[in-house]
């Protein structure tokens, strides 16, 4: 850990290391209301898409399938699900004393994510966290084909940062997050908040099970910390 966390910049995916953005309003509920708009609007939707409980897993398959303006609706009903989503949205434990003690240290944070930019400021804005975290990258307007595991939003914040991409660690709690990861050049911190995710985050760099890991990492009375 000691040679991943407090060197460079660090990467936090949003749901999972920050908080859990769906609790308050479960994302199958949300992938529910995007599959009645599809329908409404007649779309032919594969068995294994109606019954889809993740909604960016919709708005991916709606980008592969539906054209362009359809898609652009489905992001903007998943957007406004987001932000309502953000203000019910469960903290992560210890992920808001990553952003802190990270900050304390001077180590930059951004946040890079699947979710919408406006529903991840909002977040932050709520809960005092929005002036430790810069840049926010969000999923790409009506574009899912560049959500992780494509490595272009890592490596936008990781311009935006003014690093290499070798200096920078993501954290994430996906294999999408891991994959892209490593597709951008940027280390790897896989957090296995799912029993089954520690063996599948193998490609990881590291693996933790709480983020009070990277937290105790980043305090300024951690050994890790000042080495």
């Amino acid at each position: 850990m000691s040679d991943l966390v407090g060197v460079g910049p660090l990467l936090l995916d949003f749901d999972g290391p920050v908080c859990s953005i769906f609790a308050g309003y479960p994302a199958p509920r949300v992938a529910a209301e995007l599959i009645y708009l599809l329908g409404a609007e007649r779309v032919e939707i594969p068995r294994d898409v109606y019954y889809e409980e993740d909604p960016l897993a919709v708005l991916r398959w709606c980008g592969e399938t539906c054209p362009p303006e359809l898609t652009a609706t489905l992001e903007d009903t998943l957007c406004a699900a987001e932000r309502y989503a953000a203000s019910v949205a469960a903290p992560t434990p210890f992920g808001h004393e990553v952003i802190l003690g990270a900050h304390a240290l001077g180590v930059p944070v951004a946040v890079v994510s699947n979710n919408s930019a406006v529903a991840i400021e909002a977040y932050l804005t709520a809960h005092d966290l929005a002036a430790y975290v810069t840049p926010i990258i969000g999923r790409a307007y009506a574009n899912p084909r560049r959500m992780k595991p494509d490595p272009a939003p890592v490596l936008d914040a990781v311009r935006a940062l003014g690093a290499a991409p070798g200096s920078c660690v993501l954290v994430g709690d996906s294999l999408s997050d891991i994959e892209a990861a490593r597709a951008a050049g940027v280390a790897a911190i896989g957090y296995a908040n799912r029993p089954w995710k520690i063996d599948a985050f193998a490609a990881a760099d590291i693996v933790i099970t709480s983020m009070g890991d990277i937290a105790e990492a980043l305090s300024p009375v951690s050994p890790l910390s000042r080495d």
